[in-house]
Formats: C-alpha cells, sequence, structure tokens
C-alpha cells in the first residue's frame, strides 16, 4: 500500500471518529415551561448524563405548594421527576443532589419526605443552608442522572 492511500485511510478514520466525538458531546436541552423567559434550562443531557436544574415545590402557575416544608419538598422531587421523565431518565438514575434549604433546621422534616421518593440505592448527596431561595421557596434540589448503557 502506498504512503498516499494509507494518509487517506487515516484522515478518513480519524474524520469518523471525530463526527462520532462530536455527536456524543450534543446537549439536548429540556425547558417544561418557556414561557417563563427564564435564562436557564430545567435540564440538560449531554451524552447519557442529564443535569437537573435547581427546581422549587412549585406549581404550573409558579405558587409554592403549601404546607411548609414537608408539602415543599415533595413537590420540589415531583417536579424533579417532571423533568427527568421528559428527558427519558427516572429518579433511580440520580446519581447525585443537592439540596439548598431557607432554613438548616428544616432538615429532618425535608429528610423524611426525602427517604420515602427518593429511591434506593440514595444517591449522593449534599444539603446545605442558603439564605434567600427563589420565590421565598424553604427548599431547592438540583440533581445530576447517568443513564446506565
Amino acid at each position: 500500500m502506498s504512503w498516499r492511500k494509507f494518509s487517506w485511510i487515516v484522515i478518513a478514520l480519524c474524520v469518523i471518529a471525530a463526527s462520532f466525538g462530536a455527536a456524543a458531546q450534543e446537549k439536548k436541552v429540556i425547558n417544561l415551561a418557556p414561557a417563563r423567559g427564564l435564562p436557564f434550562n430545567d435540564g440538560v443531557i449531554a451524552g447519557n448524563t442529564m443535569y437537573v436544574a435547581g427546581q422549587e415545590g412549585t406549581d404550573e402557575a409558579g405558587k409554592l405548594a403549601p404546607g411548609g416544608i414537608a408539602a415543599e419538598t415533595k413537590a420540589t422531587l415531583e417536579n424533579i421527576e417532571k423533568v427527568l421523565k421528559a428527558g427519558g431518565y427516572d429518579l433511580k438514575d440520580i446519581v447525585s443532589v443537592t439540596v439548598y434549604l431557607a432554613d438548616i433546621h428544616d432538615f429532618p422534616e425535608m429528610n423524611k419526605v426525602y427517604k420515602t421518593i427518593m429511591p434506593d440505592p440514595k444517591p449522593a448527596r449534599a444539603t446545605i443552608q442558603a439564605a434567600g431561595l427563589v420565590n421565598d421557596a424553604r427548599v431547592e434540589i438540583s440533581a445530576i442522572a447517568v443513564k446506565q448503557k
């Protein structure tokens, strides 16, 4: 085989490999309420990983679930599940969660609800107190999910 022919084969293989790599890095966005006009999406899928933006316990009109931290936590996790399902994922695909609490003293009550909704095995999790959550929410949760191949 000539050097010239070999070079073209190598170039062709590099182009094919690059196109597969680019396809794997394409992003798909999930936005359940585009009319809100917010400068972010509810979720972004890159490869087999979905990043769920911080969700609060609000309904479609943006009103917080009444009933305190337990009701807000339940509604927040339901909103995360809606975003996941829109991208073809499920709660069981979550590998990491960050919980933001307006008051760290709500931790035990939030945790009770979290334990009943989040499937086993539970994902890795960090919980912090964060002053001034949007909508005067008591809890906001973001998540990372990975689809097993």
